[in-house]
């Protein structure tokens, strides 16, 4: 029983990891990435659609995207979408493909990036502490209906603990990482 809840704890915390990953790969650093626009949301027929299901997107240079829709008429309303983005970028369209030039980063926008990226880390460390709060009641609530003894109900906290802390400790190297991109001249 303390094994499947220990499962479940990993399971749920390795979502929220993921999940922040997901979330800083849209975080702009000094080079180009598909993960920058691949989410935006373009309309498409009157459904909001993921620009990654209407062209395919490329990095032929460090600092500049080449969007290349599958359907031409979907073109404006890509522009449109990278136009009220809060990316800042000018798409340039020529027909064909939507160029997208990334300038360097100034400064400011970079200690901006890094605040941003600091509060994803802290929202992923409290959804982590959530899932740990929300086991740890699970195994009390066990030991309490005499499913597993007191020193069973010791020892899955103490797991849980450790399985929490790992995670907290992932999270701040995923972290880490991105800061570095984000400062990376």
């Amino acid at each position: 029983m303390i094994k499947d809840t220990l499962k479940e704890a990993e399971l749920r915390m390795k979502g929220a990891i993921q999940n922040l990953e997901n979330d800083l790969s849209g975080i702009r650093t000094g080079r180009a990435s598909p993960a920058l626009v691949e989410r935006l949301q373009v309309e498409y027929y009157g459904v909001p659609t993921p620009l990654m299901q209407l062209a395919t997107i490329s990095v032929p240079e460090p600092r500049t995207l080449l969007i290349r829709p599958f359907d031409h008429s979907t073109m404006k309303n890509i522009e449109k979408a990278i136009l009220a983005s809060d990316l800042g970028l000018t798409p340039n369209n020529d027909g064909k493909v939507i160029r997208l030039n990334l300038p360097p980063l100034t400064e400011e926008r970079r200690r901006e990036l890094a605040k941003v990226v600091h509060n994803r880390l802290e929202d992923a460390r409290v959804a982590v502490r959530n899932v740990r709060r929300d086991l740890m009641r699970d195994l009390k609530e066990f030991e309490h209906e005499k499913l597993i003894s007191e020193d069973e109900l010791k020892d899955g906290e103490e797991e849980l603990q450790k399985l929490t802390d790992q995670m907290i400790k992932q999270i701040d190297q995923i972290g880490e990482r991105k800061q570095k991109e984000i400062m990376e001249v």
